[in-house]
C-alpha cells in the first residue's frame, strides 16, 4: 500500500498537516501536503509541505535552515488530517514559525483581544535574507 492511499484528500488534492514537537507535544505549525509532499516526507524523514501561496513543494527550512526531522506520521480517525511528530532543528530552542518564534500558535485570546504571548527567538530579518 502507498502511504497516500489511505488519505482523504480534499478537492484540490491536499490534506491539512499539524507539526507537533516530539517530547514537549507543542503544536508548532499547520500546513498542507499533496501526495508528493507526503511521499517525500516519508522517504526522507524530513518535513516537506505544499505551499499554496507559491504553488510548489516547500522543504521546511529551505530558506531559514529550520528543518523538521520527522519521527512519526499519523492520520486522524477520518484520515483527513496528518500529524507529524517532529524535532525542530536549526536554532535552540527550535524555531518553527516565520515570525522567529518557537510555534506559529503564539497569539492568545484574552480580555477581548489577541495578544502575542511567546517571544521572538530570532529576528525574522536575520533568518530570511
Amino acid at each position: 500500500m502507498d502511504i497516500a492511499d489511505a488519505i482523504r484528500w480534499d478537492a484540490d488534492g491536499l490534506v491539512p498537516v499539524i507539526a507537533q514537537e516530539l517530547g514537549s507535544n507543542d503544536v508548532l505549525m499547520f500546513a498542507w501536503m499533496n501526495r508528493e509532499a507526503l511521499a517525500l516526507t516519508a522517504q526522507r524523514g524530513q518535513a516537506v509541505y505544499w505551499s499554496r501561496s507559491r504553488q510548489r513543494l516547500w522543504h521546511k527550512g529551505e530558506e531559514s535552515g529550520h528543518t523538521q526531522q520527522v519521527h512519526e506520521i499519523r492520520i486522524d480517525c477520518d484520515a483527513d488530517v496528518v500529524l507529524l511528530k517532529v524535532t525542530q532543528h536549526g536554532h535552540q530552542p527550535g524555531i518553527a514559525c516565520h515570525t522567529g518564534r518557537h510555534s506559529c500558535f503564539f497569539q492568545r485570546w484574552d480580555n477581548g483581544a489577541w495578544h502575542a504571548v511567546d517571544p521572538v527567538l530570532k529576528d525574522p530579518e536575520a533568518i530570511y535574507r
